[in-house]
């Protein structure tokens, strides 16, 4: 940081001589164009809502008290040398109007997130080098250096240059690079120019799907550049575009290129319709190409598939045919005995085609769908199956993810009792490393949720031994992300354990994940506010009277709305708001959510207790609208890494109960209540408490599939992928 403020330094350094401001009489006739300048100044120094002399563009106090040098004298400097110079009237107006355009195109590009703030030094430099070069100078030589926010600056103030067209086409180059996804869109004034055809063979690699849709309209300038182009996998696409079910051709664009496959042959399995398409044959084909493009990435080469990620992209459409054709249909019939009858669509995948089903579903898939699809698997590999031969022949492809998943449904000692012991260790052992890398947190996230789901005593001590390896290794190479993750995942790991008296709220930093204060859920006038997310769907409309049913008249007060309900203890100051699940078709379930978020804002009522009510696909509504720093979070199905993360974002200290499926309104309603009833009557929630009390309730229920349904749900203190989450963000900031 303090380099950077010396470069900026420097650069005021460089811009100009001084000049004395009291020798300088400025004319009337260019009084005007100096008092424009003076007002970009101003603009520039508020542009943090301030008018304080202080061109603030972050927090590092030295660079903004630098920039502000820039600013003011920097500027002050240039204004005195245009009427100090020998130029004429006309070329000293044109001078200060360069100054001024400057100073608002910078003004503007940084309120646009164009430019960088450091980046106002430099900007004003380039200027003054300009200024003092001869007339007919050219501007190309510092665009073609300069980085694209301030390129697009200059070029803009030089638009008077006989070289402006030049320059704009340099500048879109520069922009091109940096925002890719964008060429289609942004193309058209450039299509003449003689980059247009690689520009749209970058864009091609970057988003192929968007092209295709480009080059549907084959009449307009975009498509014609498309359809016209020699490149092979824009000619591809430019093919593609006029058939029917194009897209589903997409996650074999390289095989189409390299000759590996042809359109015959995926056409088969697409067919014209959906009389025609063969859902079983286009998976499998999926399935083939995902471990052909994942040796392609995992080879000396790391050669990455242009067709692998993105929408449209081989494991976004693997990911919906997995969900699509097999894991709904089994899903659906999770009521059905006879299992012949309710795991028929997956009836004729083999074992490896199983695996990728699973861990593509591994946020939609139930309890007993899983465990029937693994054991499924395991019978397709024989009498006497071998998990490493598996493994091996889709190279590893998503096994982390596969462990975790095998472990949540207690199925991953059988996994690993069908290879060889030494191989099982191997397995483990790669399970837990590399976790320090930047891509590794989601990983040890899982390797977290994986841990708190083993029940096997010699395979926990396996795996805490090599994250214990892995923390040593991490320290004697001064690996401080490593020693921090690995550090972190050791602690959480012996907590579980009593014997070893470790204090997780000590050593993370973290809030007690084993009980949550009253008054902790109390805001400033001492109310409760639980809000609960129902969605309008068949479910949703099923559970909602009961969950109203739930609430006895001799402690609570209902009170209806069009659009919610409020619930208000009689006894204490706790309100329940819920939103009417109304017609998700017609949007109106999202509106009476919106509607009722209004009305708590107004009232001033920031919910600490947040409840989603639906399935998993319904959780990212409930997340993207769920209050800051809620305390308490009940949801369904978590979705892993992505959807916790989010959660602790903005709710640092929320203790997350969730499910390994979806929620069960019979388990829901219970924790409801007992969370609810304390609520009223205690001073404090023991997790532990409820956890015991409610285990008792359930296992006396007649209906086993209750206590099963229960045994899948998590409480906050074995909620261990959180606690990471949160005890590892908490680390970073304080380092920070």
């Amino acid at each position: 940081m303090k380099q950077l403020c010396k470069v900026i330094l420097l650069a005021l350094i460089s811009i100009s001589t001084k000049a004395n401001a009291d020798t300088i009489n400025i004319p009337l006739n260019r009084q005007f164009f100096h008092d424009k300048i003076n007002n970009e100044k101003r603009k520039c120094d508020k542009m943090d809502g301030k008018q304080d002399s202080l061109m603030t563009v972050g927090k590092n106090e030295e660079i903004n008290k630098a920039l502000t040098e820039v600013l003011f004298r920097g500027i002050n400097n240039m204004q005195e040398w245009v009427e100090s110079n020998e130029s004429s009237n006309n070329e000293k107006i044109r001078q200060l109007s360069y100054i001024e355009a400057t100073l608002m195109n910078f003004r503007l590009s940084f309120s646009k997130k164009e430019v960088e703030g450091f980046e106002f030094p430099e900007t004003v430099k380039i200027l003054d080098t300009l200024l003092r070069s001869s007339n007919d100078s050219s501007v190309i030589h510092y665009i073609e250096k300069a980085p694209y926010g301030i390129a697009k600056i200059i070029a803009e103030v030089y638009a008077d240059k006989a070289d402006y067209k030049d320059a704009q086409k340099i500048v879109y180059l520069k922009y091109c690079k940096l925002h890719p996804e964008n060429i289609i869109t942004t193309i058209r004034p450039f299509i003449s120019a003689s980059f247009s055809d690689s520009l749209i063979y970058i864009a091609c690699k970057n988003n192929p799907s968007k092209l295709y849709t480009y080059a549907q309209s084959v009449n307009t300038p975009e498509g014609q550049l498309i359809h016209n182009s020699n490149i092979p996998l824009v000619k591809t696409i430019a093919r593609l575009s006029l058939l029917p079910n194009a897209l589903l051709y997409f996650p074999f664009l390289d095989n189409l290129l390299s000759g590996k496959n042809s359109i015959e042959q995926i056409q088969k399995f697409v067919g014209n319709d959906e009389n025609t398409y063969d859902s079983v044959g286009y998976f499998k084909l999926l399935v083939k190409t995902e471990i052909d493009y994942h040796a392609r990435m995992t080879s000396v080469m790391k050669d990455t598939p242009i067709a692998m990620f993105g929408v449209n992209g081989l494991r976004d459409v693997l990911k919906d045919r997995a969900i699509r054709h097999f894991i709904n249909p089994i899903n659906q019939l999770h009521n059905e005995n006879n299992l012949d009858v309710r795991m028929r669509a997956i009836d004729s995948l083999s074992s490896e085609e199983l695996y990728y089903m699973m861990v593509m579903g591994e946020n939609e898939i139930y309890t007993s769908s899983f465990k029937h699809s693994f054991n499924r698997m395991m019978q397709r590999m024989g009498v006497n199956p071998t998990t490493d031969s598996l493994l091996m022949a889709i190279r590893f492809d998503f096994f982390k993810k596969f462990i975790k998943m095998a472990a949540s449904y207690n199925k991953l000692d059988t996994f690993l009792r069908s290879m060889p012991l030494k191989y099982s260790r191997q397995l483990m052992k790669a399970f837990v490393a590399k976790l320090d890398e930047p891509s590794g947190i989601e990983d040890a996230t899982d390797v977290a949720d994986s841990y708190s789901s083993i029940s096997n005593p010699l395979l926990k001590k396996t795996i805490l031994r090599y994250i214990s390896e892995n923390e040593k290794k991490c320290i004697s190479e001064k690996n401080e992300n490593g020693m921090l993750v690995y550090g972190l995942l050791k602690n959480i790991f012996l907590s579980e354990d009593s014997v070893n008296k470790i204090d997780l709220t000590e050593i993370a930093g973290i809030p007690s994940i084993y009980e949550i204060e009253k008054k902790s859920l109390t805001d400033v006038n001492g109310r409760i506010i639980e809000q609960v997310f129902f969605y309008g769907d068949e479910d949703g409309k099923t559970y909602f009277p009961i969950f109203l049913s739930s609430f006895s008249s001799k402690d609570w007060r209902i009170t209806q709305n069009t659009e919610w309900v409020e619930i208000k203890s009689i006894k204490g100051n706790v309100f329940v708001y819920a939103n009417k699940p109304l017609d998700f078709d017609a949007n109106l379930d999202d509106s009476a959510q919106f509607h009722l978020m209004e009305y708590l804002r107004a009232s001033d009522m920031i919910p600490s207790i947040v409840v989603h009510r639906g399935h998993s696909y319904w959780l990212p509504g409930t997340i993207n609208r769920m209050p800051e720093d809620a305390k308490i979070v009940l949801i369904g199905s978590c979705g892993g890494y992505k959807n916790l993360n989010k959660i602790l974002e903005g709710s640092p200290n929320a203790n997350i109960i969730s499910t390994k499926e979806i929620g069960a309104g019979d388990i829901n309603k219970p924790i409801l209540n007992y969370i609810n009833q304390a609520l009223i009557n205690d001073n404090k929630i023991s997790w532990k408490e409820m956890w015991k009390s409610l285990t008792k309730l359930f296992n006396a229920d007649s209906n086993k599939s209750i206590e099963e349904t229960w045994e899948n749900y998590i409480p906050p203190y074995k909620n261990l992928g959180a606690i990471f989450i949160k005890a590892y963000n908490r680390k970073v900031e304080s380092m920070q």
